[in-house]
């Protein structure tokens, strides 16, 4: 069994520096599979442009939850999975999926990575990234400004009316569930890497002496 590292946070909290930055102390020693939860928002490629982009992409109801529960507790049983890739600037899931193969370590971010109780069970670990609201707001326009091409209107108009009401109903309550708070997110080096010696404690604990002996 692998084990499951749950990284929930705000948008633009840091939660990706997070996981490549244990992913990177630890990939010499042993394998890591990334899930981001962004790849499991619903397919709107059937709505309008208008409608794609007037739903709430911030509240659960964004996300599938069924099939994102489905491959995480296939990826721990030791199966390949089909990850979905999401379209950004489309808003919808593109035909091209991507080939995710079982690891020795699998992590899972994403705002809402909390939020189900028959997720957070799978989690060994639960991780919530909590950073300053204006630098993760800051964060939200360069990204979408220079990766997903999105004008600063269309951005501050979503940031307010979706982004920022739903961090506070159901990201921040959140970070109750979990077993460590990072402050400032992937620039918190010190609390990195306590993290990745915990990781590494928890293999040598937990795994068999089949896995071990390779």
């Amino acid at each position: 069994m692998p084990l499951v590292i749950g990284i929930a946070g705000g948008t633009g909290s840091g939660k990706s520096t997070i996981a490549h930055n244990i992913k990177a102390a630890v990939a010499l020693q042993e394998t890591v599979a990334i899930i981001e939860m962004d790849a499991y928002y619903k397919d709107h490629s059937h709505l309008s442009d208008i409608d794609r982009e007037a739903l709430n992409y911030d509240h659960p109801d964004a996300i599938d939850f069924e099939l994102f529960a489905k491959q995480l507790k296939a990826l721990i049983a030791g199966q390949a999975i089909e990850k979905p890739i999401y379209d950004f600037v489309k808003h919808g899931r593109r035909a091209e999926i991507d080939l995710t193969e079982p690891a020795d370590i699998v992590i899972v971010e994403g705002i809402l990575a909390f939020h189900r109780k028959e997720i957070r069970d799978l989690f060994d670990i639960k991780l919530y990234v909590d950073t300053d609201p204006d630098i993760r707001a800051f964060r939200r326009i360069r990204r979408d400004i220079e990766v997903r091409g999105r004008k600063f209107e269309q951005i501050r108009k979503q940031y307010y009316d979706s982004v920022k009401p739903m961090h506070a109903q159901f990201v921040e309550p959140s970070k109750k569930w979990a077993d460590l708070v990072l402050p400032e997110g992937g620039d918190n080096v010190v609390a990195t890497d306590m993290i990745v010696t915990k990781i590494r404690q928890w293999l040598v604990e937990h795994r068999s002496p089949r896995s071990a002996a390779g």
